[in-house]
Formats: C-alpha cells, structure tokens, sequence
C-alpha cells in the first residue's frame, strides 16, 4: 500500500511526469525482488543498509554504470524519505549513505549556427504537423523550458497582449518568461492550424497531435531529432540540450546568472552554475579583446 501511496505522491503532490513515475516504480520493484530472492526479505521497509549495501555491490558487478546505480539508490532514499513523512519508519537507512562517483557529464549545447540553419533555413510544411514541429522548436530555444513544461502548456498560458508565457514548472512552481515578438507569430500561425484537428478532448492543451490528443513524450524527442539531424552532428539532441542551448547562448550574450535562473525556473543558483563552464570560451575572446594588458 505504500508504495503505490508513494507513486500517487510523485504523481499528484510532486508534479512528477508518467514517464519518472513509471522510473521510479522500476527501480523499488527490482529493490524489491532482490530483498526476496536473495535475503527472503519481503518489504522494502524492513530492508537495513547492510542489504542495501549489497545490492549496490550486485548492480555494480552487474555492469550498472555509477551513474545508473545511483539513480536507483535515488528512487529508493526518496521512498524512504516518504515512509518517514508519514511516519511508517522511524529513520531512513539511506540516511548516511553516500553516492558513487561519476564522471562529470559534459552536454555540448548547439551553436548558434546550428540553431539558425535549424529556425531558418529549414522549410517547415505550411500543415498542421510542420507548424507545430516549428512551434515545438522555437518555444524550447526562445524559453529554456522543459520537455514536461512544454506537454502541458495550455492556450491560456499565452498572453499577446502583454507578450508573456507563463510555464508550471517543478513543484507546481509558476514563472512567466517574455514571448519574443517572432514567436508570437509562430504560435498564431499554429493556433490557426490547431482548430483543424482540436476536439473536445483536447481541452485547452497546448501541442497536439494530429488526432487531437496531447503531444507524447518520445513525439517531442522524435521532432528534435529528426530537424536537428539534418544540421547537427551531435551525438545527443534532445529538448535538454536545447533547454541548455537557451541558457548557453544568453549567457554568452551578458545575461547575468540570476536572470537565467529565474528564467529556467531553478530553485537555487547551483543549478544555473551547470551552464556557465560553456560560456568560458566566449568569455576568454571577450577578455582578450577588452583587457588593457593584452593590447599589441
């Protein structure tokens, strides 16, 4: 009964996607046939950390990368972090615990090259599909939002008149991001196209498919990759990567990292500071051109 009341609280309380909900769920079951195959444990609750221990121990000699052990070891801490909220355990045996060591992941953003040649030079079709693909696209790199962020903006959402976005973030957190004035004109262009394929169903859902219903999480990676394919050599496209484009490529321009965290929608400064070690390289050109010491 726990554990479902804990998927219910991903779902619900923490806003937490289908997709991550269905992650986590994974995770405590394989936790769970560990503790019974191997221990005759039968709930996850009664598990101590020695056991834990183990399982990490078997997940590693498994071929499990750091990375995906410790994103295992996550889902199972926030479980048990739900089990002391409402006090069906004492203490979390995950308490102390602490992660393995990972390489530090390196995301190349796009260049701003590749993101013109994919806004502008690329042809979308003048059809339903091509207008929302475009819109897709443009609404990621002019907002820094997230995948789960654009699948549930709403019509409403919109604001022309007063040329704002307003996005429901992590945590149920709001933040209203500027509609750029090109922007404007992709999302009327594709509101146009919208009422061709929009029922009753569809409600006030944002990015739809052809039959009306919301966009689907493997459709948004699908659309980025196949536009960005045609420009991009980069091994990963993703909306990520685009979410990381967008912060890049202000942070180049001299927005300062307080405006960008506002703009991602990150509860701390720690989160933006990710992004700054790709503005390195444009910060050295514009130090060597404006230092007085560096003059020939």
């Amino acid at each position: 009964m726990s554990v479902s009341a804990f998927l219910e609280y991903l779902r619900l309380e923490k806003n937490y996607s289908a997709h991550t909900v269905r992650a986590y769920k994974r995770d405590l079951e394989f936790f769970t046939d560990f503790c019974l195959s191997e221990y005759d444990v039968e709930g996850i609750r009664e598990a101590a950390y020695p056991l834990i221990r183990n399982w990490i121990v078997k997940l590693v000699d498994d071929g499990l990368s750091n990375r995906t052990v410790n994103r295992k070891i996550a889902s199972l801490n926030a479980y048990y972090k739900f089990l002391v909220r409402i006090k069906d355990i004492k203490v979390n045996p995950l308490a102390k615990h602490k992660s393995l060591k990972t390489p530090k992941k390196v995301e190349v953003p796009f260049s701003e090259e590749e993101m013109q040649a994919v806004l502008r030079v690329i042809s979308y079709k003048d059809d339903f599909e091509g207008l929302r693909d475009q819109c897709v696209i443009e609404l990621f790199y002019a907002t820094g939002m997230r995948r789960s962020e654009l699948m549930n903006l709403k019509v409403g959402d919109i604001d022309f008149s007063a040329g704002t976005i307003k996005i429901l973030g992590k945590r149920n957190k709001e933040r209203v991001v500027p509609l750029l004035r090109h922007l404007r004109g992709v999302i009327k262009a594709y509101l146009e196209k919208r009422k061709e394929v929009a029922t009753i169903a569809s409600g006030d859902i944002l990015i739809l498919v052809k039959n009306g219903n919301k966009i689907y999480e493997t459709l948004v990676y699908r659309v980025i990759n196949r536009y960005f394919s045609e420009v991009s050599f980069k091994v990963k496209k993703s909306p990520h990567i685009l979410r990381h484009t967008f912060a890049t490529h202000i942070l180049n321009k001299g927005a300062d990292l307080n405006s960008v965290k506002e703009l991602l929608g990150h509860s701390s400064l720690a989160s933006t500071q990710v992004y700054t070690h790709n503005s390195i390289a444009q910060l050295k050109k514009v130090y060597g051109e404006a230092h007085p010491r560096n003059k020939k």
